[in-house]
């Protein structure tokens, strides 16, 4: 049995020692693929393990998802899907600590980060798309061509109508977050789901589904599967009875989606990964800018896709923001999530945790210094001190690949044009910021980073309303907002010949 240190709370620890099964039309099922073991990243340990879904488990998903497209819920008014929405981003209100808690012991998160990914990303993301169920409309107008020889009036008016049945792959950095990315305009389209958890961080996604259907959701509406990505997440992809896969993971893996959607041309939405430039000049507020530059890098332990994880700063003030930052890193409490005070969890596996000490000893070998970060942390867990580097070229790989860890590298610089071409000099544009006080100086630049978001003296500034999403290797399309409602609708048009012209 699983006796985690700190104690957790009592419906934690039932919601972990029960049976953790597959959501297939209202049934919870047992898998039929070997199950998957679930650990505690922190401390090394098992924490449970969830069934997975084989093949034809897939298809039965499926079915259930096609099937619920043409029943109840597609006689659903927005007002009525708009309520469903609504009472489940209360029921995320009322149970954030509970879910907080479950991302924590899943993915090592710190406590705090978890419940705010609940309540200030996933519960608004639900309550900003409920808004939209209501507000999907088409257009009308009169088109140019009147018959072959111009005779006729006509009038076209467009309908928007969900894509069908969508395959949502999410991570497992931030499960609740990412998961209302999917569902919630999803939904709010009118589309119906068969969604597959992250093998490393799947327990959110079971109390979430079992929460939607408390909220009323009709049974097949939402299915949810647990599975290793390269069977069932694979699967998905490749799947005929599947109209859209939505995906947030790493570029190899979204390469792959994309060759596997070719056999039915399913339509692909991608967020990826990044490599997103901080970017201060002279004049910047130094006060605000060393702990947002620190905390754009090392929140999360590093392991987020946009992340501020190169730190470009002009010669005049490079010196004062390295000690700033070094500084600040190294007073960051590193430990168990469930413990106060902690702001830097463990990464998610041994495996990744191999991984960026692998980048952390190539920055040393290329010739980069670093000024903090590097000493093992005592007992079990999968931990990395938050890492510094200065003196980086962008010839580094520390400076040019993504690592998903605390690892930020400092480049200096004093001429602005160089500046912005070693900024751009990745395969990666999903995010970045900069930081002065000349607002010429801030839009100049801000239009030249090839990024789909740039904060100006703000980093990662996500909300419900504003696009996010990458250009190049960083992804297809974009998520939040109107623009991430988009791609789970299609537009008809409609044609009517309304007879001779008067």
């Amino acid at each position: 049995m699983y006796e985690p240190l700190p104690p957790i709370s009592d419906m934690a620890a039932r919601f972990v020692a029960r049976p953790h099964r597959l959501l297939i039309g209202s049934d919870w099922i047992a898998g039929e693929a070997a199950p998957i073991v679930v650990e505690n990243p922190a401390r090394e340990t098992m924490l449970t393990q969830v069934d997975a879904a084989s093949a034809s488990q897939l298809d039965a998903a499926v079915v259930a998802a096609r099937a619920a497209l043409s029943g109840p819920w597609a006689r659903m008014s927005g007002r009525d899907r708009a309520r469903i929405l609504t009472r489940f981003a209360e029921l995320l209100d009322a149970r954030a600590e509970l879910l907080g808690e479950i991302m924590t012991l899943d993915n090592g998160s710190p406590l705090s980060s978890s419940v705010m990914v609940v309540q200030l990303l996933a519960a608004e993301l639900f309550r900003y798309y409920a808004g939209w169920a209501t507000k999907i409309t088409g257009d009308s107008f009169t088109p140019s061509f009147g018959g072959l020889r111009g005779e006729n009036d006509f009038l076209v008016a467009t309908l928007r109508e969900p894509i069908g049945v969508v395959g949502a792959i999410v991570p497992w950095n931030a499960p609740p977050g990412m998961m209302a990315l999917k569902i919630a305009p999803a939904l709010a389209a009118g589309c119906t789901m068969v969604m597959k958890t992250a093998e490393l961080a799947p327990l959110v996604g079971e109390l979430m589904a079992e929460w939607l259907l408390e909220a009323g959701l009709p049974a097949g509406v939402f299915n949810l599967l647990h599975g290793v990505g390269a069977e069932v997440g694979a699967a998905m992809a490749a799947h005929p009875g599947i109209d859209k896969i939505s995906f947030t993971g790493s570029t190899a893996v979204g390469r792959r989606i994309v060759a596997a959607a070719t056999g039915n041309l399913k339509k692909v939405t991608l967020e990826l990964g990044g490599k997103s430039p901080v970017v201060v000049f002279p004049d910047a507020d130094l006060k605000q800018l060393i702990p947002a530059a620190a905390m754009a890098c090392y929140l999360s332990s590093g392991q987020a896709c946009m992340a501020g994880t190169r730190l470009f700063l002009h010669a005049d003030i490079h010196d004062e923001v390295i000690a700033g930052v070094a500084e600040l890193a190294g007073r960051l409490k590193v430990g168990d999530g469930m413990l106060d005070g902690v702001v830097i969890g463990p990464l998610i596996s041994a495996a990744h945790r191999a991984r960026v000490e692998a980048y952390i000893a190539s920055g040393v070998a290329e010739g980069a210094t670093m000024v903090t970060g590097g000493s093992p942390v005592d007992g079990p867990g999968h931990f990395v001190r938050p890492v510094l580097f200065a003196g980086v070229t962008m010839d580094m790989r520390i400076a040019r690949e993504e690592i998903f860890g605390p690892v930020l590298a400092a480049i200096r610089f004093t001429d602005e044009a160089e500046m912005l071409r070693g900024v751009n000099a990745t395969d990666f544009g999903l995010s970045g910021s900069v930081w002065t006080q000349d607002i010429q100086c801030a839009l100049r630049v801000a239009k030249q980073i090839d990024s789909g978001q740039v904060g100006i003296n703000v980093h990662a500034a996500i909300s419900p309303e504003t696009p996010f999403g990458g250009n190049r290797q960083s992804g297809w399309g974009r998520e939040f907002g109107e623009e991430g409602l988009s791609p789970y609708l299609k537009t008809k048009a409609i044609s009517m010949n309304l007879g001779p012209k008067a």
